[in-house]
């Protein structure tokens, strides 16, 4: 067993290869490994409305499960499943996209996609139980007819993709490889015996045997590009688990498997025939699997983009600046509108047709100038810097009178002067900048 680490780069984290006999185990470790920092983090997205308080809120968020979002994180969740989706779909022509139910209610169902979580109505049970005229035998007869008839929630996205497999090969004219994904919940049995609910991201991709360790070298290294945009070596032959360090432990984002065929075989009972591609092999297609966890990524992004830095004041006291360095496809907010000095109605008139026009652009802005009391500039640059906000854009009787506005960034706090008719080309260009890192 040995490690290899990689520069650091987007999103700014170190990569941990781990060999075992029958994996390929690779972990991404951030730079932030001691509790108090966690307790910062956990504490920052709580109050800045990442995600809503209460501490089994973030107990289920920790543990990497949907939990209750905020308008903040809700906008993350958005960008980083957006980011998720486009970067599985857009890499190959010949990715389906499907949407399959969270829940079944029919009998004739595969085990393994439903696992054994069902939805059941207390009221329901109740009434089972309390036919007293019948005998222990009969009772157990009766909750075991009416469990299975209880609708079966599913615990992966796989098997979905397996149930399409036969259309969506005869609509590519019986020819290999092609993918199909899916994003959608998943619910996980949790140690309390509740049912955890867990977003995940799916690519099954369909291939011939004799490709198909190509193909998993090939996707492990597109998955750790996107997670990472860095050129990697060497991949393991079966299986692959990207791991984020988080300071309370490892815990797996993604895990990609050659899975061979028999689960298809499973699922396609019949003429072997049907399966078949047309270059002329008999073998049937094999697959390679993608599941990420959107949840835990997303509190990897954030514990990853968390930096603290200590800074004196004009009296020399000691403070500490949070920011948090969302890349810019990810910040739920890329701009902030502020006020600064003068006629406060038509400030906020320009503020509200420059917000309008950014909206328009689908850039999102923070309405800063609907603050109802007068709030320190530096104050107001410290909330924006813990929410991740790209930019903050300072209207003030100067933009009145020239038109001018003051813009300042949240990685280098460095403030720059530009015409408020420029600040919507700006905004998109270093947007656009970022998409092509």
């Amino acid at each position: 067993m040995f490690s290899h680490f990689v520069k650091s780069a987007l999103p700014r984290c170190e990569f941990t290869f781990t060999y075992t006999a029958w994996q390929h185990t690779r972990g991404w470790c951030g730079a932030s490994t001691n509790l108090d920092q966690a307790r910062t983090l956990l504490q920052l997205i709580v109050d800045r409305g990442f995600i809503s308080p209460g501490h089994a809120n973030v107990e289920l968020f920790k543990r990497g499960t949907t939990c209750s979002y905020g308008p903040l994180g809700s906008e993350l969740r958005e960008n980083v499943l957006h980011q998720w989706w486009r970067s599985m779909t857009g890499s190959r022509q010949q990715v389906f996209e499907i949407n399959t139910p969270s829940s079944s209610g029919s009998p004739d169902i595969v085990a393994g996609r439903w696992g054994h979580l069902r939805i059941v109505e207390p009221d329901d049970v109740r009434n089972v139980l309390n036919e007293t005229e019948l005998s222990r035998e009969q009772l157990v007869h009766s909750v075991r007819m009416f469990l299975q008839r209880s609708p079966l929630l599913r615990t992966n996205l796989i098997q979905g993709a397996l149930e399409q497999f036969v259309p969506l090969f005869e609509l590519v004219n019986r020819k290999l490889p092609f993918g199909i994904a899916e994003t959608g919940r998943c619910f996980q049995p949790s140690q309390d015996g509740s049912a955890a609910e867990v977003t995940h991201g799916s690519l099954v991709w369909f291939c011939s045997p004799r490709t198909s360790s190509q193909w998993l070298d090939h996707w492990a290294r597109q998955r750790l590009k996107w997670w990472r945009k860095d050129e990697l070596e060497e991949v393991a032959s079966r299986g692959v688990k990207i791991y984020y360090k988080f300071p309370w432990g490892q815990e797996a984002l993604e895990v990609l498997s050659s899975r061979g065929d028999c689960e298809l075989l499973q699922m396609h009972k019949g003429v072997r025939s049907k399966f078949q591609s047309r270059d002329g092999q008999k073998s049937v297609a094999h697959i390679v699997s993608i599941t990420g966890n959107i949840d835990r990524g997303l509190l990897a992004f954030l514990s990853n983009s968390l930096q603290l830095h200590n800074r004196e004041d004009i009296k020399q006291k000691l403070h500490q600046r949070k920011v948090l360095k969302l890349h810019p496809l990810l910040a739920p907010v890329k701009v902030a509108l502020g006020i600064g000095r003068g006629a406060t109605m038509e400030l906020r008139q320009v503020c509200e047709g420059l917000w309008q026009e950014l909206k328009e652009a689908k850039i999102s802005a923070w309405p800063g100038y609907l603050e109802t009391s007068p709030v320190p500039m530096e104050q107001l640059n410290s909330k924006y810097d813990e929410m991740g906000v790209l930019f903050t854009a300072v209207i003030s009787e100067n933009t009145l009178e020239s038109g001018l506005l003051q813009v300042r960034s949240r990685d280098t706090t460095i403030k720059e002067t530009m015409h408020i008719s420029e600040l919507n080309n700006f905004l998109s260009r270093y947007i656009s900048a970022a998409d092509n890192m």
